[in-house]
């Protein structure tokens, strides 16, 4: 087994059945659904279509990343799963995604331990968590003690998220849910003097901003790590990126840290993150991360 893969296996009532030809079988708290994965290369066990208690199964996705879910069985138009004491919201979209993205679970325990260990100390710790999509590590830092400020750019993701804090017991931590262009938020904390001491950022591989102008990851991550140097407190405690664009690999994205911020003392780890499977032999690979630790 490949130690450079990096998995938690925490979740409550979440897991990967089986996997093969391109596609995986996950249980979503007694849900299960098929799901195509362009990664998953090799010959499935069975056909995982054939699968008894299968809920729905994903198709005909689109040149722009949209498909269809083909119903098998009633799928309520929302669902919960479980890790450690956080609690997801999920339903069913278009795009295939439901809400989450389970591999960052290893990430989720990382930052949560980084943090708890500064605020035993007696640290106020703060963190930006950029492109934040439903809250995954937003709530992860919340948890620990952090003051977290969740920027993303469409406000329904930052309503789920808020939604996600409730479900887990944390509608009264410190979360600021901010709407807006995270490079634009940026560039305006910059102005205004404000600090974190860790950063999380997980920008899509492609995309179009507010104005229409594109975004390409290897284009812009290396100004985006540049950009948010300047918002690190004195004494930082880890910035982190996140990646699911397929020709990026960890190295390269720990090149961008090492270079963005080599006149910051700081040790960079990069790694893939994955899920562990109910095959023991089979570990899915998930996308890539890069982590600074100061």
């Amino acid at each position: 087994m490949s130690e450079s893969i990096r998995t938690n296996n925490e979740w409550i009532n979440y897991a990967v059945l089986a996997s093969g030809a391109g596609q995986k079988l996950e249980n979503y708290n007694d849900i299960l659904l098929l799901r195509p994965d362009p990664q998953i290369i090799w010959n499935a066990p069975y056909n995982l279509a054939d699968t008894k208690g299968l809920s729905a199964i994903y198709e005909n996705a689109s040149s722009d990343g949209r498909g269809a879910w083909r119903m098998l069985l009633d799928v309520p138009p929302q669902f919960t799963i479980q890790w450690r004491d956080l609690i997801f919201s999920l339903r069913l979209t278009a795009f295939k995604h439901l809400g989450v993205f389970p591999e960052q679970a290893y990430n989720w325990a990382r930052i949560i331990d980084l943090i708890k260990k500064a605020v035993v100390s007696g640290r106020t710790v703060k963190v930006l968590n950029l492109f934040a999509y439903t809250g995954g590590a937003t709530l992860a830092a919340a948890s620990a003690g952090a003051e977290v400020c969740h920027v993303d750019a469409a406000k329904a993701m930052c309503e789920r998220a808020g939604y996600n804090a409730s479900l887990s017991g944390l509608r009264k931590a410190s979360i600021r849910y901010i709407v807006d262009d995270c490079i634009a938020f940026v560039e305006r904390e910059i102005r205004r003097g404000h600090k974190y001491d860790g950063v999380i950022m997980d920008p899509p591989a492609y995309g179009r901003g507010p104005k229409g102008e594109l975004w390409k990851i290897e284009d812009k991550v290396y100004g985006l790590v540049e950009l948010t140097k300047r918002v690190l407190s004195d004494d930082p405690i880890f910035h982190l990126i996140n990646s699911y664009a397929s020709g990026l690999q960890p190295t390269a994205m720990s090149n961008v840290q090492r270079v963005a911020l080599r006149d910051v003392k700081c040790r960079v780890e990069a790694y893939e993150i994955g899920i562990a499977t109910q095959d023991e032999a089979i570990i899915l690979p998930c996308g890539a991360s890069s982590m600074a630790l100061f």
